[in-house]
């Protein structure tokens, strides 16, 4: 088999299909067979240059999937085939590999880096190949020559996956300034194009690395002068790859740009003016990137930088303001003839705008006397290009400057935008339906002081949205998006406001436009029904009739799609689209009427209608309208409270379907809610249907395949079971406790802190605290509860760590005082031992009680009421 393996390699990329099968099952059985062998001939085929290249090629890509997958279960199987390979077989394939990297072909040199950082990822995490990064940067030290430039080329791509594939703490320190050295030695202009291009792309990937070397004046220094420098480079990907680095350095070293800042703003602004499209794009994303920083910083600290804060703000943006806010206004001119925003097309102008709107959200008031002259100058020009840019510069700053900066320039800009609509030229029509719905979003609504959307200008308003909705597809959408805004301004307004005695025409208007021929264009058939769902969502009890007349509508256009046959894949795609629209606007509908006794009544007539649509629709394989369908029928188990109970024997096989549902993680979590929903409504009639919920949530926790976003909600749905049948949880406890406290524990382990790993943390405490509250307050009042005694310890004990930790969010903070309250009020005086040690119950509740957060406060007095009640016997 060794002998044939260049032939099959060959055959399996054959054009015959029959000839490619049968290679594919050869190597399959070779693998299987014998795999120490088969790793061993891949890499040999991958390192011998006599070999054809496509045949080596194929060997690094089928050596790479035998390291790595997608899947984190098998990624696990095959990082531990690969360790338990003899020592003198994973030797004989390193070696190869790193043979490859002097081999004359590109191809073979390329996909030998990305094996070798495969390969490393698995071994330097296990304490093994130590000598890899000697090996590697020893090519690069050599005297100039002595290395040809081929091989410092590949050596520097291989350290670039290698930076990619593993995380800095794997490193010693020595080992990361060798990479850095290499790869800073790697982009002096002394060097050949090509590795300059591999050293500064390799920088990108090793910038996590650096920040030892960053808190090191001379050695950033030397690493900013080097990246400033490559941005100069006359080799145009050489420039952009810098400007990437400065993108990711602005990120990650913020607070340490400070000398670096004006150097940096004339690098960016020669590129926005003079280079390549894909450079100037790069040089404005930093600016946007610095701005996120500061946008960030400011909402955590408000302003209020004292010794604790983790990094200043120091106003970078609003320095730079008089040199960049015309830079910006200069690309919104710079328009492209075709361009369509709804194609996910990018340019300068877009850049620009989006840049701008950045700025505006860092520095509010003092953007608005820049930026109004522009649009001043050019808002009336014969030139369709101006016209369009200063209505884009007005759209981009009305996020970030007050209220009443921005209202009096918005009440004499409202006409004028709404006679654009008009205009001869689609992109200047394009950009004023957008920056309408930037007014009423911003601008609009109860919170407002000084409403510009009045009784008099609201006709004319509405006018030309619904006469706007009838335009090109794309500025259609944009209509539908101010449309949506503007509805979703009178949310919460009380029985009746400016949109009531308009609704039927406005919902006559979203579905026409939603049946348009060119609707499946820019999106406007999704936006036409999102924005229906927002005008009936901020309906009032006036318009109840009118939405309950969309029932059989919807109805009768989800049944249509229903009896569609024999589609062609894209006619599928689209009726799976509107399938889920349609199962939206139910839902929508369905809560909406459904929160009032008024319209609940005549909404349950439909009910057997929609719950037999709803159940047809998972005959059909799409996970989003699936997703749709199980919104729908919990807002209808919500609606239909007990009488839900008829539907579920029918019902059932799918919602244990979607448990099931580990790859569409999606589905699986938007399955678990509706379980939450259907508890509410059944109460202890769910009990007959818990044993298989029970099992299947167990094995939905137990599984490593299923996405982790969905355990936090599966302890929360233990709660809701458990409120629902009450004491009948009692044959769970066994099962569902010490998961609980498993998960309790991980949540306590000090892993990575970045943002997203502690937001899953608090998502994770919270339900297990929303299961505990759940099971407790079940199981209140019963003779079981000495049941719960013996977990009552580690409760308490998971509550005083967490406490200690000081990193509870509010929701946290909340639940964490009500399963005190509700242990206390379930135990009484069984608990009154352990209450008396805890720290959580002596200075926790007493914090809490000055919360500014009113609900957090109420919580705490009804507990430490009960607390007390309970302690003191």
């Amino acid at each position: 088999m060794a002998m044939e393996v260049t032939q099959i390699l060959l055959n399996a990329q054959s054009v015959d299909g029959n000839v490619r099968k049968h290679a594919e099952e050869s190597l399959k059985h070779f693998q299987e067979q014998n795999f120490p062998s088969f790793l061993i001939s891949l890499s040999g085929e991958l390192s011998n240059d006599e070999k054809p290249v496509d045949s080596r090629k194929l060997a690094g890509l089928v050596l790479k999937n035998t390291l790595d997958a997608k899947d984190l279960q098998r990624k696990a199987e095959l990082v531990q085939r690969w360790l338990s390979l003899d020592a003198s077989v994973k030797a004989q394939i390193k070696t190869c590999l790193l043979r490859t990297l002097s081999s004359p072909a590109l191809d073979a040199r390329t996909t030998a880096s990305q094996v070798i950082a495969k390969v490393a990822g698995i071994e330097l995490r296990n304490n093994q190949w130590h000598e890899l990064v000697g090996t590697l940067t020893s090519n690069i030290a050599g005297v100039q020559g002595q290395v040809p430039a081929h091989v410092k080329q590949a050596t520097l791509e291989t350290l670039g996956y290698l930076c990619e594939e593993i995380s800095p703490e794997i490193l010693v320190q020595d080992q990361v300034n060798s990479i850095l050295t290499a790869v800073v030695q790697g982009m002096n202009s002394t060097e050949g194009n090509d590795i300059r291009l591999a050293a500064t792309r390799a920088l990108y990937n090793a910038l996590s690395f650096a920040r030892t070397n960053f808190e090191n004046d001379m050695e950033r220094d030397y690493i900013m002068r080097v990246v400033c420098e490559a941005t100069l480079s006359p080799e145009v990907r050489i420039r952009l790859a810098a400007f990437e680095c400065l993108v990711s350095i602005s990120s990650m070293y913020y607070d340490k740009l400070a000398s670096y800042i004006q150097d940096v703003f004339n690098i960016t602004a020669k590129a926005v003016k003079e280079d390549e499209e894909p450079v100037a794009l790069q040089a404005i994303e930093f600016w946007s990137s610095m701005c996120d920083e500061e946008i960030d910083i400011l909402e955590e600290y408000g302003g209020d930088f004292t010794g604790d804060s983790d990094i200043p703000c120091f106003y970078f943006i609003k320095q730079a303001l008089p040199a960049l806010v015309p830079m910006l206004l200069e690309t919104l001119l710079k328009q492209e003839e075709d361009q369509d925003q709804d194609e996910g097309a990018w340019n300068l102008s877009m850049a620009g705008g989006t840049c701008l709107g950045l700025v505006a959200r860092t520095v509010g008031d003092d953007i608005v006397p820049l930026v109004m002259p522009f649009v001043e100058e050019n808002i009336s020009k014969p030139d369709w290009r101006r016209r369009e840019a200063a209505t884009y510069a007005f759209g981009s700053i009305l996020e970030g400057p007050s209220p009443d900066k921005l209202t009096p320039l918005v009440n004499l800009a409202l006409e004028f935008m709404l006679h654009a609509m008009k205009d001869e030229n689609n992109h200047v029509k394009d950009t004023t339906a957008w920056t309408l719905g930037r007014i009423f979003e911003f601008l609009h609504g109860p919170t407002v002081e000084t409403p510009v959307i009045t009784q008099a200008n609201f006709p004319l308003i509405l006018s030309v949205l619904v006469e706007g909705m009838k335009d090109v597809p794309n500025v259609a959408e944009k209509v539908c998006g101010a449309l949506y805004f503007l509805a979703q301004g009178y949310e919460d307004v009380g029985t009746s406001s400016l949109l009531t005695p308009f609704f039927q025409n406005v919902v006559e208007a979203l579905l026409s436009t939603a049946h348009r021929q060119d609707a499946g264009e820019s999106r406007l058939r999704t936006s036409a029904y999102e924005t229906l769902n927002e005008v009936v969502r901020c309906s009032t009890e006036e318009t109840a009739a009118t939405v309950m007349q969309l029932i059989p509508v919807f109805l009768m256009e989800l049944n249509q799609t229903l009896e569609m046959q024999k589609l062609s894949s894209e006619e599928r795609e689209k009726q799976n689209e509107l399938q889920g629209l349609l199962c939206g606007c139910l839902q929508v509908i369905i809560q909406k009427l459904g929160a009032s006794e008024t319209t609940k009544y005549g909404l349950l007539q439909y009910a057997d209608q929609m719950m037999a649509l709803f159940l047809r629709v998972f005959a059909c394989r799409n996970a989003t309208v699936h997703e749709e369908a199980m919104l729908a029928i919990g807002a209808l188990a919500y609606a239909t409270g007990a009488d839900f109970d008829k539907y579920m024997p029918e019902f059932y096989p799918y919602l244990e379907m979607g448990l099931q549902n580990f790859e569409e993680y999606q589905v699986c979590a938007i399955t678990v809610g509706v379980v939450g929903d259907i508890c509410r409504a059944l109460d202890e009639k769910v009990f007959r249907y818990c044993d298989g919920i029970m099992t299947q949530l167990l094995k939905d926790l137990s599984s490593n395949q299923l996405h982790r976003s969905v355990k936090p909600p599966i302890f929360s749905c233990f709660g809701d079971i458990a409120l629902a049948i009450g004491e009948n949880f009692d044959k769970y406890l066994i099962y569902a406790m010490p998961m609980l406290q498993s998960a309790a524990e991980l949540s306590l382990q000090r892993g990575s802190a970045d943002d997203e790993m502690i937001e899953y943390n608090n998502q994770l405490r919270n339900g297990i605290l929303e299961a505990y509250s759940g099971i407790f307050q079940g199981f209140k009042n019963s003779p079981k509860t000495q049941l719960l005694m013996p977990y009552a310890p580690h409760i308490l004990q998971f509550l005083d760590n967490i406490y200690q930790e000081k990193d509870m969010d509010d929701m946290v903070t909340k639940a964490a005082v009500g399963v005190l309250g509700d242990l206390a009020d379930t135990l009484n005086a069984n608990a009154a031992p352990l209450l008396r040690q805890s720290m959580f119950c002596k200075d926790f509740v007493d914090e809490c009680l000055s919360s500014d957060d009113h609900l957090i406060k109420e919580t705490a007095e009804w507990v430490h009421m009960t607390v007390s009640r309970v302690v003191s016997g």
